[in-house]
């Protein structure tokens, strides 16, 4: 695994932490919250697709399948 993938998924954090805080203090929490989860979202389904790439991976590495 490299350090760019934790990093990476730092930044996007970070992003979305800036955006939830001006979008609350704008008043519009019904929007930070769809930000968040969208922005959660996006990194679950980036994680996901490194995971399946691993277990292929695994499977070719032992002949399972």
């Amino acid at each position: 695994m490299d350090v760019d993938l934790v990093f990476r998924i730092a930044a996007f954090g970070i992003m979305l932490t800036i955006v939830n805080q001006l979008l609350k203090n704008a008043g519009r929490e019904d929007i930070a919250t769809l930000a968040t989860l969208a922005g959660l979202i996006i990194v679950v389904m980036y994680v996901a697709g490194l995971m399946s790439d691993f277990f292929s991976s695994v499977r070719q590495m032992f002949s399972l399948y």
